[in-house]
C-alpha cells in the first residue's frame, strides 16, 4: 500500500483524519509483510490500525494479541518510527 491508498483507508474505512506519518506507515506495513510470509500489506495496516485480526498469522487468541501478533506489532512500530522522521509527509487538513 502506498502512503496515499493508506491516508484514503484510514479517511474513508475508519472515518478518520490521518495524524501519522503514511509515507513511514507504509515502508513499515511492507517490511512486516515481507517479514511475515503470506501477509499482504494492507492486512498488516488493518491489523495496525483496525486491530483486524490476521488469521494466517494467528494474531487474536479469545480477543487478545497471540505472541506472533506482539511481534508483528512491535516489528512494525520499529520500522515506522526509524522512518517517521526521514519521511516528512504527514497530512495536515487546514
Amino acid at each position: 500500500m502506498t502512503g496515499k491508498e493508506i491516508e484514503k483507508y484510514i479517511m474513508k474505512d475508519l472515518g478518520f483524519i490521518p495524524r501519522h506519518n503514511t509515507r513511514a506507515l507504509s515502508i513499515a506495513a511492507k517490511r512486516t509483510a515481507n517479514l511475515f510470509e503470506d501477509v499482504e500489506p494492507k492486512r498488516v495496516i488493518e491489523f495496525m490500525l483496525d486491530d483486524k485480526p490476521i488469521g494466517a498469522c494467528y494474531t487474536h487468541s479469545y480477543g487478545f494479541h497471540t505472541r506472533e501478533g506482539r511481534a508483528m506489532r512491535e516489528f512494525f512500530k520499529k520500522i515506522y518510527e526509524e522512518n517517521e522522521n526521514k519521511n516528512e509527509s504527514k497530512t495536515t487538513i487546514t
